[in-house]
């Protein structure tokens, strides 16, 4: 302790430091060896053998190729993804692939169609077709983006998760329409509630939709129905039925009609108008009913379907036939159909099926030569960028392959078996880290991994601070590394997934690679023993002149006497260079 109440630190205190596995700013807590941290290719190329060539010269193992656009993807000669699996073979490289961004769902600008989703399929297995070139082992893992659409957003409250924008979709049309939180005045409440009214969530807003999208509906149907009821009152006691039969279907009947008959005659043409228009509409809405209402609402729309059917007239009557109509009406009134769906809900339904196919597909085709299908999770804003939504699609997915396989002859075990092996994740931490611009603290993205850590196959690291996809290296951002990969690695998913360190915004912004501080952030092993000393301690085990070991061990000293003989002088043996001779009586230089 000094006069003035300054401790004297250790004056070691780099080469103190470098024996602490957690030493450096930019170590993320957690080791993974150098053989297994990857690169991508840049993705906006179709020069893919030039990028997987720079990656190689770097000393990485495995490497993800691909590029983001599909015409940039259709670009790429169908001989590189050889010549990229020879490559691989001599450097011993691990190929992986990204797919290009291509909706699974079949929904785009004008809405949804499976012709979409069939598309999307056809391109998803062309990928596949040629990336089972650069791969003759099997299990390549290809990622391909769970979605390309806007999806539900949440953010963190003092109560928790909550929807804070829901996307919805029309089923009937495929057209999508987001919902927030509303704040609604309404007449005739108290003063205070007026001035403090209620605030409706998304989830309810969507219910609200649907009621109003379906009361407007039947109040079409409503219109034609009492137009044509108002003129059957008015005049059908001037024409009996059977004779309004025989008008309807002889001219010369009608031509025999009273002046009086003949007016109301057309206006009883005009009334069965409204009815055939009543009954279209009507059948229009009984398909949606029965098509998005729940199982109970099916049931109901069956005996209100017997029953029409025993009501309507067997010949011409028109007030029997409006009679009938009133009474299906009323049973579709008593229902209440999901015209409107969350956006997820849809999507797991059709982008399931495109993923399922593809897998068989290829499994079907490739047995054990074929690559694993790994759906990627998109940041918050899009579609799938939370755990829940993740772990519905990938489990709906395997669903739909089980099927599938069983369908073409294959065991329910073996079809099981197969399904998982086939379908799984790619995690991509940067992505889930940005729900912190919401909210989320890394105790809620830990929650959100959990949900979907059995299902991970394939693992991006990238760092960003929360609000965009910078693109860091790991230990750049807060991204909490160390914890997720635990949770992966409690989960029994983690050894056996290739890690992909996406780092292309620092390289656009500084032009250097990025592994060197990878290695770093991921504190991986120097040597091959696979211990002690990491990459995190090097900038410690070297000092400079002024790095640790200050003037009392001068850096000459060890250029001198500490690395042989041949750092001495020439005059004295060595090979450096000197001024004068053994004999001069100067001292060495």
């Amino acid at each position: 302790m000094t006069k003035e109440g300054y401790t004297i630190g250790n004056i070691y205190q780099g080469g103190y430091s470098s024996l602490s596995p957690s030493y450096g700013d930019v170590f993320t807590g957690y080791h993974v060896t150098a053989s297994e941290l990857g690169a991508p290719t840049k993705p906006d190329t179709a020069n893919q053998i030039q990028q997987v060539n720079s990656l190689l010269n770097q000393g990485i193992v495995p490497i993800e190729v691909g590029a983001l656009q599909p015409e940039v993807f259709d670009q790429i000669p169908k001989q590189h993804f050889k010549e990229i699996n020879r490559m691989a073979k001599l450097t011993g490289a691990k190929i992986s692939v990204h797919a290009p961004l291509i909706e699974p769902s079949g929904i785009g600008e004008q809405g949804w169609s499976e012709s979409n989703r069939q598309l999307a399929e056809r391109q998803l297995s062309d990928v596949v077709e040629k990336s089972i070139e650069m791969d003759d082992k099997g299990g390549m893992p290809i990622t391909i983006h769970s979605a390309g659409i806007p999806g539900t957003e949440y953010k963190m409250t003092p109560e928790g998760k909550k929807v804070e924008k829901l996307m919805v979709i029309n089923q009937e049309t495929g057209k999508p329409a987001p919902l927030e939180e509303e704040i609604k005045h309404y007449p005739g409440v108290s003063l205070e509630k007026l001035r403090d009214p209620e605030i409706r969530a998304p989830e309810k807003e969507l219910k609200l939709l649907n009621d109003s999208e379906w009361d407007n509906s039947l109040s079409q149907i409503i219109y034609y129905k009492e137009g044509a009821d108002k003129i059957i009152s008015e005049n059908i006691m001037q024409i009996p039925d059977d004779i309004l039969k025989e008008t309807f279907e002889n001219l010369e009947k009608r031509k025999a009609l009273n002046p009086v008959q003949q007016q109301a005659y057309g206006h009883l043409v005009n009334a069965q108008t409204y009815l055939q228009n009543t009954h279209q509409h009507i059948n229009g809405l009984f398909h949606k009913a029965y098509k998005y209402g729940t199982e109970d609402e099916k049931k109901e729309l069956e005996k209100a379907s017997e029953e029409f059917k025993n009501e309507l007239p067997k010949g011409f009557n028109l007030a029997q036939e409006s009679k009938a109509l009133q009474g299906l009406m009323m049973h579709l009134k008593g229902v209440n159909p999901d015209l409107y769906i969350p956006i997820e809900d849809f999507a797991v339904k059709h982008s399931s099926q495109t993923f399922a196919n593809v897998a068989f597909n290829a499994f079907d085709k490739f047995k054990d030569k074929a690559p694993k299908i790994c759906i990627e999770n998109l940041f918050p804003g899009m579609a799938f960028a939370y755990g829940e939504g993740m772990d519905s699609l990938i489990t709906e997915s395997k669903k739909k392959f089980v099927a599938k396989a069983i369908e073409k002859g294959y065991s329910d075990s073996e079809a099981r078996m197969q399904a998982d092996k086939m379908i799984g994740m790619t995690l991509d931490v940067g992505h889930l880290n940005i729900a912190k611009k919401k909210g989320f603290e890394d105790k809620d993205l830990l929650k959100e991994v959990e949900q979907i850590a059995k299902h991970v196959k394939h693992v991006h690291l990238t760092d960003n601070f929360g609000y965009g996809d910078s693109h860091l290296p790991p230990g750049m951002g807060n991204v909490p590394f160390k914890e997720i990969l635990e949770k992966l690695e409690k989960a029994g998913t983690l050894k056996d997934a290739r890690k992909i360190v996406e780092a292309g915004g620092f390289v656009q912004q500084f032009g250097q690679s990025p592994y060197p501080i990878s290695l770093e952030a991921m504190g991986s092993p120097i040597y091959s023993m696979q211990m002690s000393p990491y990459w995190n301690q090097a900038s410690a085990l070297q000092q400079g002149y002024f790095s640790g070991y200050g003037q009392m061990l001068p850096q000459k000293s060890y250029e001198t006497f500490g690395a042989g003989f041949s750092q001495l002088p020439q005059e004295l043996g060595g090979q450096a260079g000197g001024t004068g001779s053994r004999m001069s009586g100067r001292p060495m230089e």
